[in-house]
């Protein structure tokens, strides 16, 4: 089982004529994954050429949860960064990235301490 996930990796959507982006960051001192969604921004225009660039980027942060992987009993707080109202769709789509990575890793907890009662 793979304990870790690639950071910085967006995944985006498109809503109603608008781009959204959700990307995992790693907290370090927070012993912590962060689970960022954002409106996402055209990416430069000298990218036009490069095969499989990404057409958007992440742009400002909309909302953040910060998913605890050191102790399951910690909950995920989640922290909201704008007074714009935010779909449904993308909310629910965000929320299902939140819960993805919870459980993910709070199986990556419960293996760990399973291998170290071996």
């Amino acid at each position: 089982m793979q304990l870790w996930q690639p950071a910085g990796m967006p995944e985006l959507r498109v809503h109603a004529g608008r781009h959204y982006a959700v990307q995992f960051i790693y907290a370090l001192p927070d012993d912590s994954w962060c689970v960022e969604l954002s409106e996402a921004v055209p990416a430069p225009a000298s990218w036009a050429g490069i095969p499989d660039a990404k057409t958007h980027l992440p742009g400002d942060m909309l909302m953040a949860a910060v998913v605890p992987d050191e102790d399951p009993s910690l909950e995920p707080t989640i922290h909201v960064h704008t007074d714009e109202p935010i779909p449904y769709a993308i909310m629910r789509w965000f929320m299902d990235h939140v819960t993805e990575q919870v459980e993910h890793c709070r199986r990556g907890f419960e293996q760990a301490a399973a291998e170290a009662s071996e």
